[in-house]
């Protein structure tokens, strides 16, 4: 089986969220799930995705962490058609199908930029009791207390474009930098709340040269991911939460700027289209083929 390693939501070798890819043969079907996983956790890397071909622009793909499968991941997703378009199984300019667990999504490749379909966005709930708000922030480092009094006026809620996250607002980029999270306790609350993870942010963009919607940093340590330098599917629920809230509006492009903590700088773009009864999502990005090889399995 071929695999490539593909810094993803980047332009850079090195910047970026690293996915593992491997590409089945022709006509093989998956490896068990207990093969898959331990791939995922012999490459090490937050994800890892298996791509098996149905058809001439048709794929389907799965996505495992070092612990579990996961229903979609919008960096290995972009790691995976930048893989294809580099080995020369798929074409410039054109659509894909993408079969997820989270449904069939449309990949559009032009000009090397890989831009994919979300799932539709779902709000699940929110963290509003004074308790709940506490306990997350304390978890994550921070109080909440300190948070409203520096003007976040914002509530975390339970967002999903494929796989629930909490998005957490903070009033500055030096607070998201300040964030510490308290990981076995991290875990907990996550599972508690089926989530994935905490996608924590801030509209403070004072100083950045292009335009940017928020600064954000990623952690789902319940998955083995302590923190994340880029991620499609939490940018894309983040989309919708600013849409819901007031500062992103139908028809918008954000960006997204991701993994400084972990001195991975990443970009992740995201386009809304909304009105009174539907909403889609888009988010992209492009990639760096760090190496390539062949998988014994």
């Amino acid at each position: 089986m071929k695999f490539y390693i593909v810094d993803a939501f980047t332009e850079t070798t090195f910047g970026g969220n690293p996915a593992g890819v491997v590409i089945l043969p022709e006509g093989a079907d998956f490896p068990s799930d207990e093969v898959m996983v331990k791939t995922a956790a012999e490459l090490r890397y937050s994800e890892t995705a298996f791509i098996k071909r149905l058809g001439e622009k048709e794929f389907q793909i799965r996505y495992f962490t070092p612990a579990a499968e996961v229903d979609l991941c919008g960096h290995a997703t972009i790691g995976s058609f930048k893989a294809l378009l580099y080995g020369g199984y798929i074409e410039d300019n054109a659509v894909y199908m993408n079969h997820t667990l989270s449904g069939d999504l449309n990949i559009v490749v032009k000009d090397g930029f890989i831009l994919m379909d979300m799932a539709t966005p779902v709000k699940i709930s929110e963290i509003a009791c004074e308790e709940g708000l506490e306990e997350l922030y304390t978890i994550m480092g921070l109080s909440y207390a300190d948070q409203k009094a520096k003007g976040v006026n914002l509530i975390p809620q339970m967002i999903s474009t494929g796989l629930p996250d909490i998005m957490m607002p903070v009033a500055s980029r030096a607070d998201l930098a300040a964030i510490a999270p308290d990981f076995p306790a991290l875990s907990k609350l996550s599972e508690r709340y089926e989530v994935v993870g905490v996608h924590a942010f801030t509209l403070d963009c004072e100083g950045d040269e292009v335009k940017t919607t928020c600064h954000v940093r990623n952690f789902a340590p319940l998955y083995d991911i302590d923190e994340e330098a880029a991620t499609g599917t939490s940018n894309g629920a983040l989309t919708y939460y600013g849409y819901l809230n007031g500062f992103v509006a139908a028809g918008d492009d954000c960006r997204f700027v991701q993994g400084e903590a972990m001195d991975r700088p990443s970009v992740i773009l995201s386009h809304i289209e909304a009105d009174a009864e539907t909403c889609k999502i888009q988010v992209g990005g492009t990639g760096v083929i760090l190496a390539e090889g062949e998988i014994h399995i």
